[in-house]
């Protein structure tokens, strides 16, 4: 009877030691057909009171709230700049005439166009014109019921510009022909081919910001300076119609 109890208290189910070995086997076959869930749910619950407070969540909601705020400020001033390359900047149409082109002299020496707007309609000598892509020119003189337009293409024509790329300012010169040239009074501008010319912020004839062209061609032979030429976006022998804004400068 004796060696009876001995021989069932001897089997491996009877010892503690392998219940705990047999268990925790189990335990990770769990863990590793559950993925870890189990044991991220464990940590969940014990990290808990470690998690940051609210004053720490607050910190981070304001931080939130002032990296949006300047990201706004930053895509306002971007969409401002923009605008004003579009030439939409706060000019409301009653700042603007709408001109048709009723003749043209766009060849040889004189090149100017004659508008159906005169000093009845609030036309003034100096106003500044554009077309469908940017700037035309600039109002020479005005009669009644007409105006007379010098073209940016014309000798008489002399306009500060500005190219965007490289932050810098230059003047615009007519030749009689359809490009007019651009001086650097810089020899080191890094000016290329396909920058984009606007007229000049620092311009005391015209409104700031407006499109006018971009280069065509750069020589770079004369020491002094660079002489670029600037294909304009409005074509002025191909428009019809035209504004005159009648902002002050």
């Amino acid at each position: 009877m004796l060696d009876i109890r001995r021989i069932s208290t001897s089997r491996w189910w009877h010892k503690k030691k392998n219940w705990i070995t047999f268990g925790f086997f189990l335990f990770l076959v769990f863990v590793r057909i559950s993925k870890g869930s189990i044991y991220k749910d464990f940590y969940y619950f014990i990290s808990k009171p470690f998690w940051p407070g609210q004053s720490q969540k607050e910190v981070i909601l304001q931080s939130i709230n002032q990296e949006s705020l300047i990201n706004l400020n930053l895509l306002k001033k971007d969409n401002n700049r923009l605008r004003q390359i579009l030439s939409l900047q706060n000019i409301s149409d009653n700042d603007k005439i709408s001109a048709a082109v009723i003749s043209r002299k766009t060849g040889s020496w004189w090149r100017q166009i004659i508008l159906n707007k005169g000093s009845k309609d609030g036309v003034e000598i100096g106003s500044t014109v554009i077309g469908p892509g940017g700037l035309l020119g600039r109002v020479k003189n005005t009669s009644l019921f007409t105006s007379s337009v010098t073209l940016l293409t014309s000798p008489e024509s002399k306009v500060g510009v500005w190219v965007d790329r490289i932050q810098i300012n230059g003047l615009l010169v007519g030749i009689g022909d359809d490009y007019p040239s651009l001086i650097l009074y810089s020899k080191d501008a890094d000016i290329k081919v396909g920058d984009f010319v606007s007229s000049s912020p620092a311009s005391t004839l015209l409104p700031p910001n407006i499109p006018i062209g971009v280069v065509q061609s750069v020589d770079d032979s004369l020491k002094a300076n660079k002489k670029v030429k600037i294909s304009l976006l409005a074509k002025p022998h191909v428009i019809d119609w035209v504004q005159i804004l009648k902002v002050k400068i």
